[in-house]
């Protein structure tokens, strides 16, 4: 379907793809991840040659996108492009939106492409919005909007271009639905996407690319559950996990529970389980404070997709001692609070001082927001 052969490719003095090599077969879903400025974005863009490699060629279908006699514009017909931004047509209805490139291009006839529109937005489960302006819609439904208007142009591949980075998760929820119902029928996708969870669900083969190279390949399984080179490693590691340096009992306690959200949202932990990460960490501090000389300690927040289960992890430098049993109120309020939402609570010695680890109560993940 698309191969990739040598490809490379420069701004200025800047190696943004360097040699890039691989095959995307039909029914194929790839999903790349990696860091910011690693290439990824720029890989989708030349496959579709809206930006053109120096050196290499890509193949659709055998055909060479880059050949200087290649007819661009009948290749690129058959691949769907959806952006980050939706880039819909703002003086034009939803179906107006839908039929405008079939009718012009493809010289479907309106009523044609009118049946075929409305199909689509059932399927995007946008039925009842074909009349209305993309401006009335929320962010969550011109994306699904964008992505019935590349299926309508009947690509054989679908170019996603990190589709739900400027949507609030339960926006985020209603595309990623599509994009799965996309995958269940066999679509070809390439999608550049940060969310590791949609990923590793929804993805036959994942591409890690570091420095304008694919640096790690291999199932979801092999690459965001058990990668195997450092790089992956670290990123897949910082991805899962929130990191906090509080240097004193006068942190700033308004800037955490912002970037604790952030994260909470990322991986869709849902309201309750929000609420109990939140509440782990405030008694956890609480209690910790409360003791005297108790300055500096590392809050780590961490997700395994593999077992669904959030760990929120204290660790200071500070003589053997676990926080948790000796700052306790007299009346245990604090502790009762964590006994609630804690399965476990473990204490131990690191080579550098205390660890103490709240593993929350298992399936909260997946209850229902109360």
């Amino acid at each position: 379907m698309i191969q990739l052969e040598g490809v490379c490719k420069r701004f200025g003095g800047d190696v943004v793809l360097d040699g890039i090599t691989e095959v995307v077969k039909r029914g194929e879903i790839v999903a790349l991840i990696g860091p910011s400025g690693s290439g990824k974005s720029t890989l989708l863009r030349c496959i579709n040659r809206l930006e053109t490699p120096e050196v290499g060629r890509i193949l659709i279908n055998g055909e060479d996108i880059l050949a200087p006699d290649a007819d661009v514009p009948r290749i690129r017909r058959k691949m769907g492009m959806v952006f980050q931004a939706y880039n819909l047509f703002p003086h034009l209805s939803v179906l107006q939106n839908i039929t405008l490139a079939p009718m012009k291009l493809l010289q479907r006839p309106r009523l044609d492409a009118e049946a075929r529109g409305r199909e689509l937005l059932r399927m995007v489960g946008l039925a009842d919005k074909e009349e209305r302006m993309p401006d009335e819609l929320s962010g969550g439904q011109q994306q699904r909007v964008a992505i019935a208007r590349c299926l309508a142009m009947e690509p054989a591949v679908m170019l996603l271009d990190e589709p739900t980075s400027a949507l609030d998760p339960t926006m985020t929820s209603e595309v990623l639905a599509s994009i799965r119902r996309l995958a269940a029928e066999g679509m070809t996708m390439v999608i550049v996407t940060h969310e590791l969870e949609f990923a590793r669900s929804v993805a036959s083969r994942v591409w890690f690319m570091s420095a304008g190279r694919i640096y790690e390949s291999g199932t979801a399984e092999e690459v965001i559950e058990r990668p195997s080179r450092e790089k992956t490693v670290a990123f897949i590691n910082r991805m899962l996990s929130f990191s906090y340096a509080i240097e004193s009992r006068d942190y700033d306690g308004f800037a955490l529970q912002a970037q604790l959200e952030t994260f909470c949202e990322q991986h869709f932990f849902g309201k309750q389980l929000t609420n109990h990460v939140h509440l782990a960490v405030e008694e956890g501090l609480a209690l910790y404070f409360s003791l005297p000389d108790h300055q500096r300690i590392e809050l780590r927040v961490s997700f395994s997709e593999r077992e669904g289960r959030v760990r929120v992890v204290f660790e200071d430098a500070n003589p053997p001692e676990d926080f948790l049993r000796s700052a306790q109120s007299e009346d245990g309020f604090e502790l009762a609070i964590l006994e609630s939402i804690v399965e476990e609570m473990e204490y131990g010695r690191t080579p550098t001082g205390n660890k103490l680890t709240l593993l929350l109560r298992s399936g909260l993940r997946n209850e229902a927001d109360a």
